[in-house]
Parts: structure tokens; sequence; C-alpha cells
């Protein structure tokens, strides 16, 4: 029998604990699966709620925030499983949302990553803006989820309920084998926290793993439990985090193009934010800039195969499609058989 360690990085979390932890215990009640709680340094409380209110859960304290990256690292370095099931604080399982994941991860020996349908958790009808039903990406690096492109989120009318290949998971919900994760090196650290799970899924595909969505499973989550949406710190490590993603992924004939391309249109970006009167998120894409040249060379650049195809890549502009054409890229709903 297979093992899966549910683990969930906390820090300074301990109303979305107080709301949905009780139902996690309860609904993940299946041999051979743990709960274990990482606090990244917490101070409001958290460790203490869950020693006196779940007594049995495992907890792992850190002495301060070591960001997503770092703290799972951390964490998961300490965790025996077969499985690593990585779950946010501020995300409520629903009945029957673990059997899914751990029968198709038993059932398929080429899926290394795999994720759930993510939900909203203030509307139920409705796909969450970080994963939605999968995630691609475009030929510029640009992310984007069945369910959500750019801005714009679909209702769920069960249009995405085929189990797919995708290009990433996301890391709000997100299974992977522990072996996987550990010849992977783990999280890259210096991201600390954002696009950190779509590197490490391209990273797992280079490997010759696949990532899958499977929707029987279904989680609702708040999002933005950490950092806001308008957080202008999260818009830098966003637009940070991307570069160096492409940076230590895309073979070297692309590269280069491809960032080019893409400080044209982030330059684009944060002159809109000034007419706009956005001068923070100005601020935050053109330091996005500076400092990922300062720490490109500090990164591990991936092995590319000659040849090997990557599925989960839209072969031209995500952002051009939706503004010119509004295209809903409904070609998206057909994926290829597991083998």
């Amino acid at each position: 029998m297979s093992t899966t360690a549910i683990v969930i990085l906390n820090w300074n979390g301990k109303h979305f604990l107080e709301r949905f932890f009780h139902l996690l215990e309860l609904r993940s009640e299946i041999p051979g699966v743990s709960i274990v709680v990482a606090d990244n340094g917490s101070t409001d409380g958290s460790v203490d709620y869950i020693k006196k209110a779940h007594p049995s859960v495992r907890i792992i304290e850190f002495d301060t925030n070591y960001g997503f990256t770092g703290g799972y690292n951390k964490a998961l370095a300490q965790v025996e499983a077969d499985y690593f099931l990585l779950l946010n604080s501020d995300v409520e399982v629903t009945n029957g949302w673990l059997g899914p994941l751990i029968e198709n991860m038993d059932s398929y020996s080429s899926v290394g990553i795999c994720m759930p349908k993510i939900k909203s958790a203030f509307d139920h009808d409705s796909f969450e803006y970080a994963g939605a039903c999968g995630g691609f990406l475009d030929v510029l690096g640009f992310p984007f989820c069945r369910g959500r492109i750019l801005s714009n989120i679909e209702n769920d009318r069960m249009q995405y309920n085929q189990a797919i290949e995708v290009f990433w998971a996301s890391g709000a919900a997100m299974m992977i084998r522990s072996e996987l994760y550990r010849s992977l090196g783990g999280f890259d650290e210096l991201f600390f926290a954002h696009m950190e799970e779509i590197d490490l899924c391209w990273r797992a595909k280079l490997a010759g793993w696949q990532v899958w969505v499977f929707p029987e499973s279904v989680v609702y989550h708040v999002g933005g439990g950490t950092l806001p949406n308008n957080s202008p710190h999260k818009l830098y490590l966003n637009y940070r985090n991307n570069l160096l993603m492409l940076h230590k992924n895309l073979p070297a004939g692309r590269r280069r193009l491809v960032i080019f391309a893409r400080l044209i249109i982030d330059g684009l970006s944060a002159v809109t934010y000034i007419l706009q009167g956005k001068a923070l998120y100005f601020a935050s894409v053109f330091r996005a800039h500076i400092d990922f040249y300062w720490l490109r060379h500090k990164t591990k650049r991936s092995e590319v195969p000659v040849n090997r195809k990557i599925s989960g890549i839209y072969k031209g502009s995500i952002v051009f499609s939706f503004f010119w054409y509004r295209k809903k890229l409904r070609y998206l709903d057909i994926g290829p058989d597991i083998s």
C-alpha cells in the first residue's frame, strides 16, 4: 500500500486552520495517509492552536519564515512517504477528494505530479485563479489555466472534467512522488515564493515525467492568503521568478530571444502602470528585471534533452490570442492518453 503525507506549510494562517483543518482530517481518513503541519515561524498562535485542537498531528516548527520554497524543502526533508501532497492552509477539501489522486498515481507510473480541480472558496460555481483545472504556458512563458486565462475566470460547467496532461500543477494543492521531488532537489529556493511550482513541473517534464490534472478530485481555495493579489511585492516576485524560470529551462537557442521579447512586453506593462498612476507596480516590474539579471548567474540551468517534446505549451501568445481574438482555446479539452 502506498503512503501519502499531506503537508501544510503555514505562516500566520491560524484563521484558515481554524476554518478548514477539521474538514481536512475528516475527509482524508484513508489508510496510509498522514497529515503534517510545517510552521514557517508564525507569530499568530498557529502552533499552539494545532497542539491544543489537533494534538495527534505532527508539527515541524521553524524559527523564521523560509518562504514557500525553503519551508517546503526543509519540511519534506523530514517527512517519509511515497507521495507528498502539498496543500495550502486556505484550502477546503471536499468529500472523496483524496482517493482519485492516490489511485491515479498508483495506477500510472509515468505520472510524477498531479493536482485536483481547484474552485473558488468564495464562489463554488467558479474556478479559482491559482491553478483552476490545470496549468499551461504560452510560447513566451506566460502561465494560464483551463478555466482561467489572464484575469478572466470561467464558471465550472463541467466543461473541463476530462483528466488530461498539463504543463504545471498548482502549489496550492499538488501531489508529487517523493522520489521525484528529491531527485529534482525540491523547489528552487531563489524563488522564495510564486512560480516555483511551475519551475518544478518544468524540470520534472524535462526529466521525462508527466503532470496531470484529475478533476474528479475537487478542492476550494481562498487564494491570496499570504500576499493579496494586488500586492506590489507579489507582482515583483511573479515577474522576477518568471524570468528566472525561463532562463533555467528554455533551450539555449530560444532563451535569449524569449527573454528579449519579455523585456519589451514587461516594459510596456510597466508603462501602462505609470499611465494608470500605479507607481509602486511600475517599480515592482523595474526591480524584478534588475534583480533577475543579478540572480540569473546563481540559478542551475536544466538539462534540456534534444528533440524531447514537452506537452502543455501553447504555440502562440496567450495575451495576443485573448485580447485580439478572444480565442477560447477549446483544444485544451483534448489531452493525450496516459502511457
